[in-house]
């Protein structure tokens, strides 16, 4: 029989899950943060089955890696087949054709009709290193423009962009770049907006006006750093005219755009690339996470004229590892026959319906936004003020994972949800009603332990 939707038959954590979660306690380091005591046995499609046998419903993907389901037969058959052959050889050392493969079609699916290079790493972080490494040796300059609310990752060279929360920064010190950070265009709340004024181009008059004038010469910027669609800030989608006021900072000053795909990229928002719902074209494109469906990989590229470093300037032992090549070479294909497109239609459904709990709990949520399978939902303790409610935001997320779906935070005060781009009808609306079954239920257990 299919599983397709949860099915809790113990208590949670169950008891296998809790002697786990007790020893992980004791031997794992406690940097890593878990929302929930969600033990992982097994995954198949959007479904997740933990060592004590509860079924979940999967609206998180692994933070969006996951994005063709856990254990898709033709992403475990490409694994198995290139295992077999040879696991491993290092990159920087030796050539081989699936390599080749995979950097000529990114050439092919990434924004921009002109000649690019592609750089192997393992993960979001090393894309994002490899890509301010490509852009301080292409440019001379050292400096660079990120945004509240961004993360990069926490290398200590992405972690000088990554402003998103104090916990990944405490106690490491002066970061290593020399970068200023300003508020992203958030269409909900921006400080800087005049009334009337386009958020958008708030931003970028604020980044000539003030930043330019102020604090940072323009032309000592080597590039700004910005996500298409802000993840952990929260699944903020920008206006257009932003990326419209990048074209022209890049024309004005010689800045390039970095745009960090690495959760919005790969089918995830019903097109290949999120840039293309804003027909922008950057100059380096950071990507990751879903680009192997689960197997490290991170792949920097940039207009080949810019990644013209000499021989030995950037390379990784595992970068461009074989099995996980072969692993996003079918991932392609498959997001290439059918599930960009169900992404896009899945998300509209999800979109829809969380919209009208919207409408219902017009009290608590204040915004649903997003594109594709990204989204997010703004929960508030006024709609008026829109001051975050943290404390209804969690509860909501465990109330859910008791219910089997499981969800993650994003933001100050925003819930996300990202689930394997394979989600059906029926798990959506699932989705939909769990939600709001949880609001409701966490709601009420708030206003009961109210002084």
């Amino acid at each position: 029989m299919e599983i397709k939707l949860p099915h809790i038959k113990t208590e949670l954590p169950g008891p296998k899950a809790r002697e786990i979660v007790e020893k992980d306690a004791r031997y794992v380091s406690p940097s890593y943060t878990r929302p929930y005591p969600l033990v992982i046995r097994r995954g198949f499609g959007a479904i997740i089955e933990d060592v004590d046998g509860n079924y979940f419903l999967d609206f998180n993907a692994g933070v969006a890696v996951c994005n063709t389901g856990h254990a898709h037969p033709k992403i475990v058959e490409a694994i198995a087949r290139q295992a077999a052959e040879f696991i491993h050889l290092a990159s920087a050392d030796y050539y081989y054709p699936h390599l080749v493969q995979l950097a000529e079609k990114l050439q092919q699916v990434t924004p921009g009709d002109f000649p690019k290079r592609v750089h192997f790493g393992n993960s979001g972080a090393e894309a994002i290193e490899g890509a301010l490494k490509v852009a301080r040796y292409a440019t001379r300059r050292d400096k660079f423009i990120a945004f509240y609310g961004g993360f990069h990752g926490r290398t200590l060279g992405a972690l000088s962009l990554t402003c998103s929360k104090t916990t990944q920064r405490r106690g490491f010190g002066r970061q290593l770049l020399d970068v200023t950070h300003v508020p992203y265009p958030n269409p909900l709340r921006y400080p800087y907006k005049t009334d009337g004024e386009d958020v958008g181009r708030a931003c970028i008059r604020f980044l000539e006006d003030v930043i330019f004038k102020t604090a940072v010469p323009p032309e000592e910027v080597a590039a700004i750093v910005v996500e298409p669609i802000q993840g952990e800030g929260g699944y903020i989608v920008p206006p257009r005219s932003f990326f419209e006021g990048l074209h022209e900072l890049r024309q004005k000053y010689g800045i390039l755009i970095i745009a960090d795909e690495v959760q919005s990229g790969m089918g995830r928002t019903g097109r290949m690339w999120a840039c293309e719902h804003f027909d922008f074209v950057p100059d380096i494109m950071a990507i990751a996470k879903g680009i192997a469906s689960g197997l490290p990989l991170g792949v920097t590229v940039a207009r080949a004229d810019l990644m013209n470093w000499h021989a030995g300037a950037h390379a990784s032992t595992f970068g461009g590892n074989p099995v996980a090549i072969a692993a996003a070479l079918a991932t392609f294909e498959l997001l290439e026959n059918g599930l960009i497109e169900n992404a896009r239609v899945m998300g509209e459904r999800l979109k829809r319906g969380l919209q009208q709990v919207a409408e219902r709990h017009a009290d608590c949520i204040a915004e649903v936004r997003g594109l594709g399978l990204m989204i997010g939902v703004e929960i508030v303790r006024d709609r008026h003020t829109l001051a975050p409610y943290v404390e209804l935001r969690d509860r909501i997320i465990q109330e859910c994972f008791r219910r089997g779906l499981v969800l993650l935070g994003c933001g100050e005060t925003a819930i996300r949800f990202s689930p394997p781009l394979i989600v059906d009808a029926e798990q959506v609306d699932f989705a939909v009603r769990t939600f709001e079954d949880a609001l409701v239920s966490a709601q009420a257990a708030l206003r009961a332990h109210a002084p």
